[in-house]
């Protein structure tokens, strides 16, 4: 039985898997065109893909033979290959390019980019985004900074915010570079939220720390832990629905 996977865009932390392989980068000839594809063998019992920004990616028991896991892929090469096309249509569609006046959605609103001689600093003036830029800068990661920097000022604020009504001590943040997952939550090492949620608004962004925050209590996604979830944002079905649909929309820098 095959099965196409989809990345949850919420991970717990799970055991490392003894019983794998490190992930391999392969090719395979779909008709005319070569795919990459990243292989992943361990313990499960069928075989997998999944196509997202990154690419293909197969999952494999551990001991299947190339043939037969590239037979697989071969079978469903027009699947395969109207989806590789799709994402890469949608990630040109959804890429910014920041320049002098372009337009940044921010908490859910539109701000302006503004790009002026200076030393490739980052600065806010009002709701402006300002990138002071060499010539020869790269004012794209000058915005991400500025964007990171923001969102991590934000999140910390709403994490301490949420662990008060959890009644828990505001564990160690961090920021997430992921394209799909909002969030990860560890007991050792605190939880991580995807910098890019600085472009939705607020109260999607405290649905995804409340999220994580829940997993300190429960390791999993059980009745138990939708309760501590609801304990905190009452209103996380709609938030978790509208995040789902913001998903393929988020902009690319």
């Amino acid at each position: 039985m095959m099965l196409f996977e989809q990345l949850s865009l919420f991970r717990a932390p799970q055991a490392p898997d003894k019983a794998s392989r490190p992930s391999k980068q392969r090719h395979l000839q779909l008709g005319a065109r070569i795919v990459a594809y990243t292989l992943k063998q361990g313990s499960r019992r069928r075989l997998s893909m999944t196509i997202d920004e990154r690419g293909l990616t197969v999952g494999a028991p551990l001991r299947m033979a190339i043939a037969e896991i590239e037979a697989f892929v071969a079978s469903h090469a027009g699947w395969v290959q109207k989806k590789l096309d799709e994402y890469a249509g949608s990630h040109a569609r959804r890429h910014l390019t920041m320049k002098d006046g372009a337009c940044l959605p921010l908490l859910g609103a539109e701000i302006a980019v503004r790009v002026v001689e200076g030393r490739n600093r980052v600065r806010w003036d009002g709701q402006d985004l300002v990138l002071e830029a060499r010539p020869d800068a790269d004012c794209d990661a000058l915005a991400r900074r500025a964007l990171k920097l923001r969102a991590l000022a934000l999140f910390s604020e709403r994490v301490d915010f949420y662990a008060l009504r959890l009644g828990r001590p505001a564990p160690r943040l961090g920021l997430s570079n992921a394209r799909t997952r909002w969030g990860s939550c560890s007991e050792r090492s605190g939880i991580r939220i995807n910098w890019r949620l600085i472009h939705l608004p607020l109260a999607l962004i405290d649905y995804v720390v409340a999220h994580e925050l829940a997993h300190l209590v429960e390791m999993n996604h059980s009745p138990r832990f939708w309760a501590v979830v609801e304990n905190i944002y009452p209103d996380w079905r709609n938030a978790r629905r509208e995040l789902k649909a913001r998903a393929a929309q988020m902009p690319v820098i």
